[in-house]
């Protein structure tokens, strides 16, 4: 049983911000083989879908439409442009980031809201699409997101921590099977180019040689009883 004292909506709130936009994200992220699905049910993801413009060598110019809470049915056969138009009177939040390469987790990213409209035309002209649905929790003193994603990319799982600084120190919950924060592989702009239903049995095979694997420098990492 997890312990949780609220849902984490997958954001850094403004006060947890300090009250401004910063211009680097600090995150770890590890692949996920079994969902912890008590922490899933009864919760409405967020259903969360990026076109690239532009995603070389860890830099990525991208577009992000987002559903709120979705509340209807979007398995995760659903694909890219399609979920476009079938959620288009959904999406409450469209933002436009740019990001530069990922190093020790951290990694520049800035952002700016766009007309939803707008951002729907463009990414149904151009780029690459990937989808996923996203579910936040708090455990312990840090938010969570889990990201389930869509074809071409089911059946990858990854959970990920953000924080306003490095995250150090970090309770890793149990259904993290390994770090994979500086796995270019699994960075979304990799992934709507080289999918993971396409390595998906070459990985599988290399996870049968890995044990639990964390990144060092990073204080002490623990594995939480959570």
């Amino acid at each position: 049983m997890y312990v949780t004292t609220s849902v984490y909506d997958g954001a850094m709130s403004e006060a947890m911000m300090g009250g401004t936009q910063p211009d680097f994200e600090f995150e770890r992220r590890f692949f996920v083989s079994h969902p912890p699905q008590d922490l899933l049910k009864g919760s409405d993801p967020n259903v969360i879908v990026q076109t690239y413009f532009l995603a070389e060598d860890g830099y990525a110019l991208r577009v992000r439409l987002q559903a709120t809470a979705f509340q209807g049915d979007l398995p995760l056969s659903s694909e890219g442009k399609s979920v476009i138009e079938t959620l288009e009177d959904s999406f409450d939040l469209c933002m436009l980031t740019v990001k530069g390469p990922m190093v020790g987790g951290t990694r520049y990213e800035a952002e700016r809201e766009l007309d939803i409209g707008i951002g729907i035309e463009m990414c149904l002209r151009g780029g690459k699409t990937l989808v996923k649905k996203r579910y936040g929790v708090w455990l312990d003193e840090d938010g969570w997101v889990i990201d389930l994603f869509c074809t071409p990319n089911a059946p990858l799982v990854i959970a990920e921590c953000e924080r306003t600084g490095p995250v150090t120190d970090l309770a890793i919950p149990s259904f993290c099977t390994i770090e994979v924060t500086d796995d270019a592989r699994f960075s979304n702009d990799s992934l709507v180019h080289n999918p993971y239903s396409t390595w998906v049995e070459s990985f599988q095979s290399e996870l049968r040689n890995r044990n639990h694997d964390y990144m060092g420098g990073f204080g002490d990492n623990s594995l939480s009883s959570l």
